[in-house]
């Protein structure tokens, strides 16, 4: 406890504690991933009672500053983290870009959205562009909606679909209707990027669970609920999560289960939706209860086409509703009638088996170049994630790759936790399949080979 000054503590305790150790994390006393007392010690030491230590160790946690995890204690994260983004936010100069997670597009997808706005304009719904109410707008949405989710594996009653600008806002809005600050969120060890950044905002604590190849452990995630006050568990259980796995059914039932033993919701991260040709019916149809269910159309059908729909149980949709009025009012109504339309004629769907046969032929690209490295991917997946040895290995991975003109998301992106896993994600729809191929050698290149460290910043 060499680092608080004991003599400086004023009222607020909690604040005041808080405030001197986020002071030696700026400083850079603190470290990252240095682990902090725990909260008796550091009690005991300061002559202050545990709960303001823990108030303490909170108001650090919604910060940004620290992170819990569940039966190794608090650890330092650094100065309040914005999210390190997996991928480049603007494409510059000769790069091939296989950092950002995009499906195929060929031209066959500007010709149809460029037919779908000559259609929409030649005979427009007035509320479409009219009306301020989404009870108004989105009535007729509700019902074609329920038909797409029934492709997705869920059936439920047009009453409980909420249309959303797309999967993060679904995100947003699930999350802020099942926890209040200060609430913990469990998720896996390896997860959404956008999750961490999002639950700092939101004053939530992020709980990363052990993984194997289904994804979460039922008895990890039981394990935190006993003993961290879990409120809900963030899942990507098809194929989407940067490992690329695909729960069964008897995985998905049994931490179903498990939510429902400890009476935590479930937010569930479905953005393939039916793309995913040959899985098990989506978690919310094991505890319908509890689950909000969230997928979304960029991903498979079109990234332009950015709406989506989130799936709410009856006693959520109060909370739903006016979360989202308060964030996003109603969906972009000229996006999601491009959506209700596509659906109900079936060109998204049939867009949806077009990018599926896409992805199977660049994952076989990828097996081929690949091959005898220990990488994991799904045959219809929109990536490849490879592990390496170390962070040290990532940081020199990805810039190695750069210095060869072939961009890439670095593991840390997707770190729920303390503990690091060092990797790379590679899309394969990025870009075409000419420069998929090259950027692909490029990487077999450099893990078969014991790559120089840079001697100069690039």
């Amino acid at each position: 406890m060499w680092f608080i000054d004991k003599a400086a503590l004023k009222r607020p305790a909690y604040l005041s504690l808080a405030d001197q150790i986020a002071r030696a994390i700026g400083d850079g006393r603190l470290a990252p991933g240095f682990r902090l007392p725990p909260h008796r010690s550091m009690a005991d030491a300061l002559d202050l009672s545990v709960q303001t230590v823990s108030r303490a160790y909170e108001d650090l946690i919604r910060r940004g500053l620290v992170s819990g995890e569940t039966g190794r204690g608090s650890f330092v994260r650094g100065e309040r983290s914005e999210g390190t983004l997996p991928y480049i936010p603007e494409r510059l100069g000769e790069i091939i870009d296989l950092s950002i997670l995009k499906p195929v597009c060929e031209p066959l997808h500007l010709e149809r959205m460029q037919a779908a706005l000559i259609d929409l304009a030649g005979n427009l719904p007035p509320s479409t562009v009219l009306s301020f109410r989404p009870n108004v707008v989105f009535p007729r949405h509700r019902a074609v909606a329920v038909d797409w989710l029934r492709l997705c594996g869920l059936s439920v009653e047009p009453s409980n679909v909420c249309l959303t600008n797309g999967a993060t806002a679904g995100m947003t809005i699930a999350l802020m209707s099942v926890a209040t600050p200060g609430c913990s969120i469990a998720t896996e060890a390896i997860g959404h990027h956008t999750l961490v950044p999002l639950a700092t905002y939101l004053g939530l604590k992020l709980t990363g669970l052990e993984l194997d190849g289904e994804g979460i452990l039922p008895e990890a995630l039981d394990a935190a609920c006993r003993h961290d006050g879990i409120r809900a568990v963030f899942v990507q259980p098809s194929v989407i999560g940067p490992t690329g796995a695909l729960m069964g059914g008897e995985r998905r039932a049994a931490l179903a289960a498990v939510a429902r033993k400890h009476d935590i919701a479930i937010i569930e991260n479905d953005v393939l939706g039916p793309l995913i040709e040959h899985r098990p019916p989506p978690l919310a149809a094991f505890a319908p209860e509890r689950t909000l269910y969230v997928t979304s159309f960029t991903k498979t059908v079109l990234p332009g086409l950015r709406t989506g729909y989130l799936a709410v149980p009856d006693r959520m949709l109060p909370a739903v509703m006016n979360r989202h009025l308060v964030t996003n009012w109603i969906a972009t109504p000229l996006i999601a009638e491009l959506a209700t339309r596509w659906v109900a004629d079936g060109t998204a769907i049939e867009l949806v088996h077009w990018q599926r046969q896409s992805l199977r032929r660049r994952q076989a690209v990828a097996a081929d170049i690949l091959a005898g490295l220990p990488y994991l991917a799904h045959p219809e997946g929109l990536h490849v994630w490879l592990p390496l040895d170390s962070p040290a290995a990532e940081e020199l991975f990805v810039a190695q790759a750069r210095l060869r003109g072939v961009a890439l998301a670095p593991g840390r992106s997707f770190q729920t936790g303390p503990i690091h896993h060092p990797a790379v994600r590679v899309s394969v729809g990025s870009t075409s399949e000419a420069e998929l191929r090259t950027g692909l050698s490029v990487i077999a290149h450099l893990h078969r080979s014991d790559p120089e460290p840079l001697l100069l910043a690039i």
